[in-house]
């Protein structure tokens, strides 16, 4: 019978496929069908007025992208990037957006059945942004909707932000045409 019940819990369980990235010693991962690509940081261009936590915009051929600082986002401490600091680029909303993440890991696979939902609180952060929490054999990982950590005032913001900078590096260009002439 205890056979027959373990059969029947893993025939239900189903297989999450994430990007592993850390933040400071937090361990966190994210569905990896909503990752476009992982690049390290370039220049990135700051938006005055624009939130603390939105680090600004990069130029990732030839798309504007905003970018947006998750330590800052998740009420961490900010620290200095270094080599292994990477932007993760996703897509939410049909909006292509950068994190900015102290290091990119793995990607893993695990069952559901490792997974519950998250405490009220877990390491100061607001479990509104948190979807599960995974119990590996050494360590947990906080699965993260990135979604959730933008509210559609933030949504708004972001895509102002890059229509704005689109706006300037199309006038920019064309300013340059007129000098080459």
């Amino acid at each position: 019978m205890a056979d027959l019940l373990k059969e029947e819990k893993h025939e239900t369980s189903e297989i999450l496929q994430l990007v592993g990235f850390k933040i400071g010693q937090e361990e966190f991962g994210i569905n990896i069908l909503s990752v476009h690509e992982i690049i390290k940081v370039i220049d990135i261009t700051t938006v005055p007025n624009a939130s603390d936590y939105i680090a600004g915009v990069v130029n990732l051929r030839g798309r504007i992208i905003p970018i947006v600082h998750l330590r800052k986002r998740l009420r961490m401490p900010v620290i200095e990037t270094d080599k292994n600091t990477r932007i993760i680029v996703v897509e939410i909303n049909e909006k292509t957006i950068g994190f900015i993440v102290d290091e990119v890991q793995e990607v893993l696979r695990i069952s559901t059945d490792i997974t519950e939902k998250p405490p009220e609180l877990v390491s100061g952060l607001d479990s509104e942004y948190i979807t599960a929490v995974a119990k590996l054999e050494d360590r947990l990982i906080i699965l993260l909707d990135l979604e959730k950590t933008l509210a559609n005032d933030d949504i708004k913001e972001l895509n102002s932000v890059a229509s704005k900078n689109k706006n300037i590096a199309n006038w920019s260009l064309k300013l340059l045409k007129v000098f080459d002439n």
